[in-house]
This record gives structure tokens, sequence and C-alpha cells, in this order.
């Protein structure tokens, strides 16, 4: 939806008419300045109204945590009721009130996602959908891709940036490509808004100090020019010792609008994060969960990170719009690391260090063409795009001196002793081409077809010079196919088949890079589900059944050297409800259950063993409730989360049990006056000591219990 303001009736027939043609973009900018200047002597003033069109993409924010639509899980603005897939959505509402600090906390309430897997390690944002791991690819920003094509070298997401986090179930590949057959994040940038905005707020609390600010709006009276400005500045810690949370991020965006059918929005940011890198210990050790074994001048996991990004649209006429998103992000990584303590206090540990760089390319061009004849309604999609990935990874291997890990003594940069560089080149290059049909019959059927054809090209030097012998290239045409029917406008159902490629670039046992070692992993899934939508307050509960088959998984041999194992299958169910009852009460509840097992074993032995790190069941539910002020008493907001991880194994032979675990939430908010609020949100409240997961003989703990306290100021 587009609110339009009081504008100048002949300066918008001519604006609407001139939308005909691309090229009247650039044109319609031209004449900005003619159209302020004539409307001083001849205007003809309007109420302001509600306009649908095409431009206003669903991207939130959201006025509640319940979103009703989605341009995720089917790359069209699609009801979330009509889409035959499970589509969870994480509002901006729901963000602020949950002051999420990761992509991980942001789904961690999510049905069918296990977050934060590796618990204090938050190099990166662990993601397991439906029981197969995402952090590699599954990440997504503005529907264009993050992943990751290179050991080490990855872009992170400050959810501060952040308007909407959208979680699309199963299998993508159709519509985006290279990706784990479980499914998606999709991250959505804060872009500029129709309205005058503000917020300036400060927190303080456990490992947080911090100040940040998000505003913007129209720059003319007519809204054509609108701008945001998005920053934060952090000096913190991950409440353990010598652990580092500092960063600075900041993110201007404008949006240029010449008419109603045509918008460019210039998304950038700059994001610089200091950070640690992973916290383990050795299985058996008893000691206390704060002590670290790493060396403290040494450890480190710094990023630097720029983006530039577009989000195009254009109406050629009613039938037919253009659509083009792009992005280019530069991102350096200074990572140093010693690990690998053990019970022996003589015993060296392992050190290395990685100076890594990382640009990419990506563009998504999109041609939507909408019509109906008789009862049917038809929406056909076409796109191309195109990802260039270019990662340089220098890497110094060797070791540091031993320590009790009883009685820790650091030794410094005199005891750590690293060899000569491996120089880690990884080029990928991936095209797609895709369509997809949605054809909607007497208001009640819906079927959604489509079909994408992938080809990769990727080279990786690697190994101090060897190279695998020819630049590889891998290609895949993959399906979907899915069936809404609306039982009622409320209550639908749906059935789906999709598939999943998912070329992987890592050393294999032969010493070859993928795919000259291991070939692409290959998916499917089988779904089906129901969605209610009800009418009397603002909510929407899924529940679904699917089954997934993955194809030439790989295991690892060690932390670094992969090899396949054959195929591996969940089968699962999930249930999810989002609820804003009488505006004052929100609640999430969210179950899964995953019944994962290795079907074929290339290695041997671990056939019918539940794959590692998957658990077999999820639950998590929040509720908060707002006492409405009266008089000088403000509004005041109670709310609280529960999480549970049931039991999980540290590796396919199953002889590792990490046992499941619970954590609580809460979140307490008053509003002092009506633009002031004070906020105190507390994560793992009771400070639960536990296991998240193992891997290759380390433990990882989960973290710590963290309270902060928020100021904000609105206008």
């Amino acid at each position: 939806m587009m609110v339009v303001r009081k504008a100048v009736l002949r300066t918008r027939t001519r604006r609407l008419v001139a939308s005909s043609a691309l090229v009247t973009v650039f044109v319609g900018m031209a004449s900005i300045g003619w159209a302020q200047e004539s409307a001083t002597n001849e205007t003809t003033k309007l109420q302001t109204i509600v306009v649908e069109g095409k431009s206003s993409r669903v991207v939130g924010p959201d006025p509640s945590i319940v979103a009703k639509d989605t341009a995720t899980g089917t790359k069209t603005d699609t009801p979330i009721i009509d889409v035959p897939a499970s589509v969870s959505v994480i509002t901006q509402k729901e963000l602020e009130q949950r002051h999420v600090e990761s992509l991980q906390q942001a789904v961690a309430y999510t049905s069918s996602v296990l977050a934060d897997e590796f618990g204090n390690d938050d190099r990166y944002d662990y993601i397991r959908i439906r029981g197969f791991d995402q952090t590699a690819l599954g990440t997504y920003r503005d529907g264009l891709t993050a992943r990751i094509p290179a050991w080490f070298t990855a872009s992170r997401l400050e959810p501060y940036g952040l308007q909407r986090v959208e979680v699309l179930k199963g299998s993508t590949s159709t519509l985006f490509g290279l990706n784990a057959p479980g499914g998606l994040v999709n991250a959505i940038t804060k872009r500029p808004q129709d309205e005058k905005h503000g917020e300036v707020y400060t927190s303080y609390g456990n490992g947080t100090k911090e100040i940040g600010a998000d505003f913007g709006g129209p720059i003319d009276p007519e809204g054509v020019w609108s701008y945001r400005l998005t920053t934060l500045a952090k000096d913190g810690d991950l409440g353990w010792d010598y652990s580092n949370d500092d960063r600075f991020y900041i993110a201007p965006a404008l949006t240029i609008s010449p008419d109603d059918g045509t918008s460019l929005t210039i998304l950038t940011d700059y994001y610089k994060r200091d950070g640690t890198g992973a916290r383990g210990f050795p299985t058996g050790a008893d000691i206390d969960i704060d002590t670290f074994l790493g060396e403290p001048d040494f450890n480190r996991f710094n990023t630097k990170q720029g983006d530039v990004g577009y989000q195009f649209e254009h109406e050629i006429n009613d039938n037919l719009t253009f659509r083009s998103n792009g992005r280019y992000t530069h991102l350096d990584l200074d990572y140093a690391e010693v690990y690998g303590a053990s019970l022996d206090p003589t015993a060296d540990r392992t050190a290395f260090s990685v100076d890594g760089r990382s640009n990419r390319y990506v563009i998504d061009n999109q041609l939507e063409y909408d019509t109906s004849w008789g009862g049917t309604e038809s929406k056909t999609l076409v796109g191309v795009d195109y990802a260039n990935d270019n990662t340089r990874e220098n890497i110094l291997f060797g070791t540091a001196g031993p320590i009790d890990i009883y009685n820790p003594s650091y030794c410094g940069l005199s005891c750590i002793d690293l060899g000569p560089y491996v120089n880690w080149k990884v080029k990928q290059q991936a095209l797609g081409i895709y369509a997809q049909e949605q054809l909607t019959f007497d208001d009640r059927w819906i079927v959604t077809a489509g079909g994408r054809w992938d080809r990769v090209r990727t080279r990786a030097d690697y190994f101090d010079g060897v190279t695998a012998p020819d630049d590889d290239t891998a290609s895949a045409f993959t399906k979907r196919l899915g069936l809404t029917y609306k039982i009622n406008p409320n209550l639908a159902a749906y059935a789906n088949y999709s598939e999943s490629f998912q070329p992987l670039v890592t050393p294999s046992a032969n010493g070859y890079a993928l795919q000259g070692g291991l070939k692409p992993q290959r998916g499917k899934q089988y779904e089906v589900g129901l969605k209610y939508q009800p009418d009397s307050f603002d909510g929407l509960f899924t529940v679904a059944a699917f089954d997934i088959t993955q194809t030439n998984v790989p295991s690892n041999i060690t932390p670094l050297i992969q090899q396949q194992i054959g195929k591996v299958g969940v089968r699962g169910i999930e249930f999810e409800g989002k609820a804003a009852i009488a505006d004052n009460l929100n609640l999430t509840l969210a179950y899964s259950y995953w019944d994962a097992e290795i079907r074929e074993d290339g290695i041997g032995g671990n056939v019918g063993n539940r794959p590692s790190r998957v658990p077999r069941h999820l639950a998590s539910a929040w509720l908060d409730y707002t006492f409405l002020g009266e008089g000088q008493r403000g509004d005041l907001t109670l709310g609280g989360g529960v999480r549970y991880v049931g039991q999980t194994y540290g590796d396919d032979t199953n002889t590792v049990s990490i046992g499941g675990y619970t954590t609580v939430d809460a979140a307490v908010s008053y509003k002092v006056t009506k633009e002031v609020t004070l906020a105190v949100n507390a994560t793992n409240l009771f400070d639960r000591k536990y296991i998240a997961t193992s891997y290759f003989g380390t433990e990882y703990y989960g973290d710590r219990r963290k309270v902060i306290g928020t100021l904000k100021y609105t206008w």
C-alpha cells in the first residue's frame, strides 16, 4: 500500500502517462523541479487516499508481529496464505520487542529453525532449517544471495539495520538457485518510508554500551525524494573472559519515486565489527565456562564490510512490471585463533591466522505479467540472476605453546609459531534463468509452477598453489509445483513438490575442490500443510508435514576435509502460530519434530543413524501483554519466552550424545511519555549452563545470561 499525499492533480496525471516506458524514470527525475514550480499557480487539492500499486513492495515495516504478505515465497507480492509453502516472518516490531542482536536471535522463535547450534561461537549466523545446515548458502539480503563461497570470509548482518526477516522453508532452488533443501532466510534492509519518522536510543547492560539512531522521511513536499539514515555504535563483549563485540554501523538510503509506478531505492552501508573467534572446551573438562584457553593478544575475528545496492521497479503498463535488484559487497577479514587446548597440560595448541578479502556482485532482473480472463487470474514471472564471487584468503597454520586448562597462564605472541602461508582463492560465477506461473481459478484454487536452470563455474586454488585441474562447472534444472485450495477466505490447504541444487567449494578427501572431488548435492521435498488466518484478530497459524531427501551429502573427516556419505532424509511436522490479540496481547508458538536419518553411507557403519547436530524436537513460546496506561501512567508491557532444543549427537556415529536444554527470555517496557520508552531485555534469564554441541572433541557452551536496558526517544 502507498500513501499519496496532497498533490497536484495535473502534475500527477502527467507522471502517470510518463510511466509507459522504462526510460521515463530518468525523464521523470529531470522534470521534478519543473513540476514543483508549475504547481504553485494551478493546483487542485485532494484528500489523502490509499492506492494499491505494484510499486509498493511487501517488505514491511508491519504494524504488528503478524505479517500478511510476502515477496520471498514466490518472488512476487503474494498473501502468505496463498503460498504453497511454509513461510515465517519476523516483523520489525518483534525484532524490537526482543531486542534482537543477531540474525540467530531473530529466528530463534521460528518453527523448524535451529539457531545458535554452536552456542558461544558467534563468528557466523549458524542456522539449520528442517534439519539441514543453511549457514553457507541460506542467507539472503533483499532477495539477493549473501553466501559463503570459501572457508572463513563471510558477511554478517546487523539486525538494527533490518525491518523484516523472512524464512522460506523447503527446497527453494527453483527461484533462488544454489541452496540446501531446508530453506533460506531473507533479511529485508530498512529503507525510506513515506512518512517522517525518527528515533534515538542508548542501551547499557551485560557486555553492552550502545547508542543508535534511525530517522528519515520525504525530502520534497510531493514525496518524490525520501531518505533514511540508520546508525549505531557499540562497545561490547559476549560475556566471556577476553571476548569482544564492538560494532559500528551506518546505512544511508535514498528512494526516488517520480510516479506511482516507478521507484528506485539506493541502499548503502558500512559495517565494522571487532569480534571473537570460536570458544570451545575439550570434552570431559570440568572447568569454569568463563575460562579462556586461547591467547588474549592474538585471538580475534574482525570484519569490515561495505555494501552498495539498489531496488528498482517500473510499471511498463497496467499488466507488465519490470524489477531489477543488485548489490556490490566488499569484505575484509582479520582473523586469528589459538585453540585446541587439551586435558594434557604439556600438549601444544593449534594456531592459525587468516587475512581474507571478498568481492561480490549480484543482480536479479525480473519481468512480471499479470492478467485475467473469465474466472482465472494469471501471474507470470520470468527472471535472470547472476552472482560473481571472488574471495582470497591468506592462511598461516602453526602451533602455540601448551596451557593448563585448570590454571591457565598465557604465553603471548612469543609462543605462537606460524608456518608458510597458504593462498586459498575461490572464484565462482553463478547464472540462473527461472520462470514461474501462478494461476488462480475461481478465487479458490491456486496453482504455482516453476522451473530454473543454473550454471555454476568455480575455480579454486588452495594448499600452497595446488589447483583443481580445470575450472569446475556444474549445471542443473530444478522444478517446483504447488497447489493451494482456499477452503474459505481464512483457511487454506496446500501441497508442493520442490527441488534443490547445492554445489560446494571445499577441499575433499581426494585433494581437489568440489566439483572435481565432491559432486553437487541434490534435494527433493514433498510437503502438505494448512494455514488459518482468523477474522476476529490479527493472526496466522500454520501446520505442515514434509519429507526431504538430499543426496551427495558430505561429512567431515577433519574440521577442514570432507567426504561424501551418500543420502540423508528428514521427515517432520511443524506448527507455528502468531497472534496480535486486542492490540495489547502478542503470542508466538512453535513446535517442530524432525525424524532425520542417514539413509546411505559412503563411509560405512552410519546407515540408520541420526546426522550430527540434528535434534528431534524443537519448541518455543513467547507471550507479552500490555497494561494500557491511564491518566499519568504510561503503557506497561511484560513479556517472556521459553525455548527448548532436544537431544543431539556430536557425530554421525551417534557415540557422543548432547542433552537437550531449555532457556528462558524476558522483556519489560514502560512508556514514560508518548515519545520516551524504557525497556529491559534478558536472554537466558536464569543463566542456564548447557552444552550446545560437540564437534571433533570440542564442546561449545551456550551463551550466558545477558540483561540490557534501553532508553529510546521517538518522533
